[in-house]
């Protein structure tokens, strides 16, 4: 049981020592993971802010060529579409921008009917995707070749136009035109061999000059270094203008788009992957003429942000790791402590259990000496009285009765000796130290211990010089000492022989 104890409580402290650093290694892992996440939330938030200065520098620099681009479009009083007034250098470029767009329109349509690949479902599914009115094209005799709508409803008088009838659409281009409610464009084939004529109602210009406006700030304005895609969506879902490569995860975002058109949100974000590459996807509002135009998906790049998390990380993950190898080295250390003052414990246990043992069988050896000295006295005080009162009167009986009479007497004394010798054995006492004779205290020894050699036939012979020597001793152990060195010596002979000292 107490090896089992002992084991147990050698354990016990390094056990509790390494459950407090296992606490405490727990507690720093959770709040490095807790500042790590702050460090995440505050990035998201620092380029949440920065996706939103690039919107705001897209609506800035839109707004500013729309307003261009409508000042542009503004119609004489007697004159047609897209005929400009004076112009400046930045609205002239902006409506070469718009002209070109849908001049490039145009050219793909010609380029269909060139190839024999047009019919009039083509031309309504271009005008459907490409937000236009209609599209009409017309041979090289000046008649309808392809139409995409055969009606248009005017919304201003709210009849329907027949389009087959080339006068109804030439008095539908004038009639509108003044009043700014329908724009068109006019491209004539090279070889002379018919043209194009795409209409733009006044939604569909609000539309094609915001896309301008936007494809613009798109195209001038370079965000390569932090931005790796960019798309811009009106209201109903047209895309106003993209750049770069749009993951097909972030295209379908409608739930998102709709609560930010809804005012619900400001902004979202979400961290993808795309092409084994991190990115902060952001979605956010653009306002153009003070009211939603749509929203803006842009996707910056993660890496910097990634790195720096990558850095404190490690950074923790090295703390943490020293902080858990100091804390083994302590408890290894605490253990080996332990170890060693319990050993110590357990001897000290071992030592006092051996001396409750010799006191107690001590306690026992003085009650059996007690017992015993007791008919040795009365003994010793008969073989006086028989010495002192019964002597024999013969000279011979009596020096044979005097020598048996000191056998008693020295048998008596050395069963006292060895009874004290016993009793000697279980005493823990200290040594009772004085000054005396080394040759006082051997003659006692040699006084007691002459009358047993000589019955033995042994002779003790001294040798020595006058010099009292006098040693700090404890007399009787060292009686007891010299005692069972003669002794000793007397049962190492067999028959006759000499002890010299």
């Amino acid at each position: 049981m107490t090896y089992e104890k002992n084991t147990i409580q050698q354990y016990i402290i390094p056990l509790t020592a390494l459950l407090v650093m296992a606490v405490f290694v727990l507690l720093l892992l959770i709040m490095g993971f807790m500042d790590l996440r702050r460090l995440d939330r505050a990035l998201i938030g620092f380029m949440e802010n920065r996706g939103l200065d690039i919107v705001a520098t897209i609506e800035n620099v839109a707004q500013e060529d729309l307003n261009f681009l409508r000042r542009s479009l503004r119609e004489k009083q007697e004159g047609r579409q897209l005929t400009p007034i004076p112009l400046t250098d930045k609205e002239r470029s902006i409506q070469e921008f718009l002209v070109k767009s849908l001049a490039e329109v145009a050219r793909g349509i010609d380029l269909q009917w060139q190839e024999e690949h047009l019919a009039e479902e083509d031309l309504e599914s271009i005008a459907r995707k490409e937000n236009l009115s209609f599209i009409i094209i017309f041979d090289e005799r000046g008649e309808i070749a392809f139409q995409s709508i055969k009606k248009y409803h005017d919304p201003s008088t709210g009849e329907d136009i027949d389009l087959t009838n080339q006068k109804n659409i030439v008095g539908l281009f004038k009639r509108l035109g003044k009043r700014g409610d329908m724009g068109y464009i006019a491209l004539r084939r090279k070889d002379g061999g018919g043209s194009i004529i795409i209409a733009l109602d006044a939604e569909k210009l609000k539309y094609w000059s915001t896309k301008i406006a936007v494809e613009k700030v798109i195209s001038e304005v370079g965000w390569k270094e932090e931005l790796a895609y960019l798309v811009l969506m009106d209201r109903y879902g047209k895309k106003l203008g993209e750049d770069g490569d749009i993951p097909q995860k972030v295209r379908d975002a409608r739930i998102i788009s709709q609560d930010i058109l809804a005012e619900k949100i400001n902004i979202y974000s979400q961290k993808i992957l795309f092409n084994e590459k991190r990115f902060l996807d952001i979605l956010a509002p653009v306002r153009l003429d003070n009211e939603m135009a749509g929203y803006a998906r842009l996707g910056l790049k993660w890496d910097r942000a990634e790195g720096i998390i990558k850095e404190n990380r490690n950074r923790m993950i090295i703390s943490t790791g020293f902080i858990v190898l100091i804390g083994i080295f302590s408890i290894w250390t605490l253990y080996l402590y332990q170890r060693r003052h319990l050993a110590k414990m357990e001897e000290m246990g071992k030592r006092l259990q051996r001396a409750e043992k010799l006191s107690s069988m001590g306690q026992l050896a003085a009650g059996v000496a007690h017992e015993i000295r007791n008919p040795l006295n009365a003994i010793s005080m008969a073989s006086q009285r028989l010495q002192r009162e019964y002597s024999p009167g013969d000279a011979e009986e009596k020096e044979e009765f005097l020598r048996i009479t000191k056998i008693i007497r020295d048998e008596i004394r050395r069963l006292n000796e060895i009874i004290e010798e016993f009793v000697t054995f279980f005493r823990i006492r200290r040594l009772d130290l004085k000054v005396c004779s080394l040759e006082e205290i051997l003659g006692k020894i040699f006084g007691l211990m002459i009358e047993e050699a000589s019955t033995r036939g042994i002779t003790i012979k001294t040798v020595w010089g006058n010099n009292n020597i006098m040693v700090s001793m404890d007399e009787d152990k060292l009686k007891q000492a010299f005692y069972n060195i003669l002794k000793n010596a007397m049962e190492s002979i067999s028959g006759s022989g000499t002890i010299t000292v």
